[in-house]
């Protein structure tokens, strides 16, 4: 169990103005581990973490308060579905047993002011973000990794052909 400004907090984030949103790209069920939250768990505020090689857990007397209190919500989702959920929120999922992979996709967001003080992975924001027009992706060309040839096995070109007969395809209907 952790709440994610658990560990956010140690990087120097000032506040918990953050959210998470989980995507499911696997359907998510009780049999193979999805999120579990404790609803409202949000309204403790921060709970003390303890690092555990790279994995932040909440202190344990802080979870068994919690779990007297609010109840226990299985995310059960299908793929493509969204859960947006404070930082402060107390989640945990359960080890997958079952023989259907259970993947998602978690995207974490934070406040314009919310700059943390020691965390080079996230610098803030010295420099506003330039808007473009949507057409300016298309206008770039493709790009490839540097140095990649080649993902999943196949090389890049198989991709760029597949790219280009689909906006063939779809232009010729």
């Amino acid at each position: 169990w952790h709440q994610d400004y658990g560990y956010w907090y140690h990087y120097g984030y000032p506040y918990p103005d953050m959210l998470s949103c989980l995507i499911a790209v696997d359907r998510a069920t009780k049999d193979n581990g999805c999120l579990q939250v404790l609803a409202g768990s949000h309204k403790m505020g921060r709970v003390e973490h303890k690092l555990t090689g790279e994995q932040a857990g909440a202190a344990p007397d802080r979870i068994e308060l919690a779990k007297e209190l609010f109840p226990l919500v299985h995310c059960e989702m299908q793929p493509g579905a969204a859960l947006f959920f404070h930082s402060n929120l107390l989640h945990a999922s359960a080890q997958n047993k079952s023989a259907n992979p259970r993947w998602s996709l978690i995207c974490c967001y934070t406040a314009k002011n919310n700059i943390p003080k020691h965390d080079p992975n996230h610098p803030g924001y010295e420099h506003p973000f330039e808007k473009v027009a949507d057409s300016a992706i298309r206008a770039t060309g493709k790009r490839t990794l540097a140095g990649s040839a080649a993902f999943l096995g196949k090389s890049v070109e198989t991709y760029a052909a597949k790219d280009d007969n689909a906006a063939t395809a779809t232009s010729e209907k």
